[in-house]
């Protein structure tokens, strides 16, 4: 089934939501809502699951106007961020209870909602646990068992708040790849919320940068991280180091940095900024080209296959820098050395909001 919202606004008293928001997400597709707390991600999806009522705007399931249908007529299973199992029931009785209190001319019998709910639980990997309760379940545990409970009832599409936001980072990652592989299993249009880039650009198919209300950018995750259309988006996905300046006469000139910028052939002068990502920084003893600037290595974290290095330039800008272990082992600076850096692209935003334009990679 596919989704689609069409320029749905929510207010909360003074506080602004959404302003006008609109995304499609086809029918089998992964989607993650991404954004800072208060970008509007999780209304857009309590709007989508029938729990909110926007105050304008439409939301339509295969075409047809859903924004008025109930809850229970929108064939939508929700995964919330705690869970929510019901405490005094065992991990068999939380699955099955979606089919259970279906109408009677509608409830499986007691054979095919056992057949089901193990099914589930064989898929989810917790069949072995059918007859504990949820006290008894480590975090990792009971958000799959509230994956399964939202899959009994067949949903057309699933829903996820923040699925693993209270989870340690290591359960983290083996969940959102275990949720990846599900999904390519049983192919239901999925939208899940989240303010980990990581996650996000890990598991989605495409990604919706919210902030403040407002879709920034919708793209796969090499669009949205390499090719980002705005400073936002380009800050929110991972670090970066900023060169301000200007752009003038079909050139951005950023400090000691000069390059082509061919979108403004004007002698006038714009304020504009040039993005560069840690990896994106070359680190060496010698000023071999121009376009580099001369920093000291103040700090350096050199555990893990990625060595990251912070140094200060003379006009004490912080440099963040990411490299390949095999490159710091044959460069092997020291603390305290002065060292040249070079970016080796840069992507110019205009202060005035432009998207950027991507430099030719020297």
């Amino acid at each position: 089934m596919s989704i689609e919202v069409r320029d749905i606004s929510k207010s909360f008293g003074d506080f602004v939501a959404l302003k006008g928001v609109g995304l499609r997400v086809e029918t089998g597709e992964l989607v993650a809502l991404l954004g800072p707390s208060g970008s509007g991600k999780t209304s857009l999806l309590r709007i989508i699951a029938g729990l909110e009522a926007p105050d304008e705007g439409s939301v339509l399931f295969d075409g047809e106007d859903a924004t008025s249908r109930n809850v229970r007529d929108r064939r939508v299973g929700f995964v919330f961020q705690h869970y929510a199992l019901f405490r005094h029931m065992t991990v068999f009785e939380n699955v099955a209870f979606g089919l259970r209190v279906r109408p009677k001319r509608l409830r499986p019998s007691q054979a095919e909602i056992r057949e089901k709910v193990m099914h589930l639980l064989g898929m989810v990997q917790l069949d072995w646990l059918a007859g504990r309760y949820p006290s008894q379940l480590s975090g990792g545990q009971r958000q799959r068992v509230a994956l399964a409970r939202a899959l009994a009832v067949e949903p057309k599409v699933l829903l996820l708040d923040e699925p693993f936001g209270s989870l340690d980072a290591r359960v983290r990652q083996e969940l959102r790849r275990w949720l990846r592989r599900l999904h390519d299993t049983i192919h239901v249009t999925s939208v899940f919320v989240t303010h980990d880039q990581e996650e996000a650009l890990e598991v989605a198919d495409r990604v919706v940068v919210l902030n403040e209300g407002h879709v920034e950018q919708i793209g796969t995750p090499e669009e949205v991280f390499e090719r980002p259309a705005t400073p936002f988006v380009m800050n929110f996905l991972g670090s970066v180091n900023i060169f301000h300046g200007r752009v003038e006469g079909g050139k951005a000139l950023l400090g000691p940095i000069a390059l082509d910028y061919p979108d403004h052939p004007h002698a006038s002068a714009l304020p504009a900024a040039g993005y560069a990502r840690p990896h994106e920084l070359d680190v060496g003893r010698s000023a071999d080209a121009a376009n580099g600037l001369w920093a000291i290595l103040e700090r350096m974290n050199a555990a893990g296959a990625l060595v990251k290095i912070e140094l200060v330039g003379e006009d004490g800008r912080m440099l963040q820098v990411e490299m390949p272990r095999e490159r710091y082992l044959e460069l092997r600076p020291q603390l305290g050395e002065r060292l040249y850096v070079k970016p080796r692209n840069l992507r110019v935003f205009l202060d005035t909001g432009e998207p950027p334009k991507d430099p030719p990679r020297r």
